[in-house]
């Protein structure tokens, strides 16, 4: 059934989501605070919206796909009023979970309903519709926004309660992070003793050491056609984005006492990492200061 859906938030990922929903059917209108955002989610048949306000209006359902969580939660201070009671909000940001659940408070408080809803796949999965959802909240609403997740992605998983989505997601790209560091590691490590690219892939893609980092976002050019590696890492997933969720996943292992000795030197090698060199890189081209290591890199 299609649905009326107001999406705040159209850049790298947000466009391509809710040009997605419009391939399947449902009116889709958009703001974004980048006019060239806007105009190209345009393209896709969204309609534009002069401010998140007139978009979620008449929505049935929000969407929203933002930075951090002081923009989700400045954005839920400015809509929530000029939204009908009883919309479903959906956010798909990547943010704290502490930040998640207050906007699960702030929309309750407003009569409405709410979804913590992060997704996995980067660029190339919202271009593809292969993302994979990750919600936290009531059964009910996780029911109503299936459909519209599945449109998005390949696989949507109800996690738990409020902040439950957020959980998940920073504990699978603490795996991520750590995992693509060891996979850097072990090619730089091939290098030096004259194994080639092609030969530790063809191994290690089909034994213990295959994972996602290895397979479909392999760090070195060659051994995957299609990972960022080919393309001097521009990004998929971008080395900043990478920083911010590892620093998320770091700060919730110190304040749960949890010892993740791993995680927490991830999320300093990758703070460094995009701070300095890897600013508009992948997070894959961390091979590189490994490979490269000087007092410049980390």
């Amino acid at each position: 059934m299609s649905k009326t859906v107001a999406f705040i938030g159209l850049g790298h990922m947000g466009g391509p989501m809710a040009g997605n929903l419009v391939k399947a059917g449902h009116h889709v209108l958009g703001h974004d605070l980048v006019p060239a955002a806007v105009e190209t989610a345009t393209g896709t048949g969204v309609g534009p919206a002069s401010s998140a306000a007139r978009a979620v209006a008449e929505a049935e359902v929000v969407i929203s796909m933002l930075p951090a969580g002081r923009h989700v939660l400045g954005l839920y201070d400015d809509i929530l009023a000029a939204a009908r009671p009883g919309t479903l909000f959906v956010d798909c940001s990547t943010i704290d979970v502490a930040d998640a659940r207050m906007a699960h408070e702030r929309a309750a408080a407003a009569g409405m309903r709410c979804l913590d809803a992060p997704v996995s796949g980067g660029v190339i999965g919202a271009e593809a519709a292969t993302l994979t959802f990750m919600a936290g909240g009531g059964e009910n609403e996780f029911t109503e926004a299936r459909p519209l997740l599945e449109v998005m992605g390949k696989k949507a998983v109800h996690c738990g309660g409020p902040g439950a989505g957020q959980a998940a997601k920073i504990c699978n790209n603490m795996i991520l992070g750590i995992s693509m560091i060891a996979v850097s590691e072990a090619f730089v490590l091939g290098e030096s003793l004259g194994l080639s690219h092609q030969a530790l892939y063809d191994v290690a893609s089909t034994a213990s050491g295959q994972c996602w980092a290895l397979s479909v976002n392999c760090p070195v050019p060659g051994p995957v056609p299609a990972s960022p590696a080919n393309c001097d890492y521009r990004p998929g997933f971008a080395a900043s984005l990478m920083a911010k969720d590892l620093g998320l996943a770091a700060n919730a292992a110190r304040a749960g006492g949890v010892r993740a000795e791993l995680g927490l030197r991830a999320a300093e090698l990758y703070a460094a990492y995009a701070e300095q060199v890897g600013a508009a890189e992948d997070f894959s081209g961390i091979v590189r200061t490994i490979r490269n290591h000087d007092g410049g890199r980390p």
